[in-house]
């Protein structure tokens, strides 16, 4: 993290900081020192901070996850978004939960009124019956998706491309520049024809002209066998 670019982004009309980590679409798990850099920040300039950490338990490789809210002088000025659809693996669901401190919460619950009213009764039932054994279920689906990361990881490479490290989260970047692609969009276009697998271009989470054209994102959240076939199809169509 570039903390003179953070500071620089602050004006006097700043109000809120958003944060997401471990991070979407990259994979990214922000250190002690990023934290406490962005918390220096945010005590400074009296901001709000909405910190989107649904990936919290799918870190791997022992990365471990820190919440900006555990830090000096934040707990009171955080909300911290958590999702039942990334840590129980059930992403159709659309459940999900926020911490923080009750001024903060409560207006959460305001917009939640109107804008989308309720959520699934049921989903939310099973919900609050899981949350016990969170930590149990957590290790397994961690262990499977760290296993799906690195058979992807390991035919991305020998299908020619190059594969960034995640160090947590459901995705893999890779630089399609060694198939002859500077465009990640027209690399994914043509994918789905070239190797029946879908990606999708990186560029598409980014805002203004700097996005890496030559990236894109794959996911490995799905079963072992459809992971490995997906590996087999992009080594043939090399």
């Amino acid at each position: 993290m570039n903390a003179d670019a953070l500071r620089a982004a602050v004006t006097p009309r700043t109000r809120v900081l958003v944060l997401n980590t471990p991070h979407n679409p990259v994979g990214k798990v922000f250190t002690a020192a990023e934290l406490d850099e962005i918390a220096d920040v945010c005590r400074e300039h009296s901001l709000t901070v909405v910190t989107d950490e649904v990936y919290e338990h799918l870190v791997y490789d022992g990365t471990p996850h820190r919440t900006i809210a555990a830090l000096p002088g934040m707990r009171e000025r955080t909300l911290v978004i958590s999702s039942a659809g990334k840590t129980f693996n059930v992403t159709g669901w659309k459940v999900g939960w926020i911490c923080g401190p009750a001024p903060l919460v409560a207006a959460v619950g305001s917009v939640k009124q109107f804008l989308t009213y309720a959520s699934g009764t049921p989903y939310q039932e099973a919900l609050a019956r899981m949350l016990g054994s969170v930590e149990e279920w957590a290790a397994e689906l961690r262990d499977t998706l760290r296993a799906n990361r690195d058979l992807l990881s390991d035919g991305l490479k020998q299908a020619g491309l190059r594969p960034y490290r995640a160090e947590a989260g459901y995705f893999l970047q890779a630089d399609v520049r060694p198939w002859g692609y500077a465009d990640g969009v027209a690399f994914c276009r043509e994918l789905p024809d070239r190797a029946g697998v879908v990606a999708i271009p990186t560029s598409a989470f980014y805002q203004g002209q700097d996005a890496p054209s030559w990236l894109v994102r794959f996911s490995f959240c799905k079963r072992e066998e459809s992971v490995r076939a997906a590996v087999d199809q992009l080594v043939r169509a090399r």
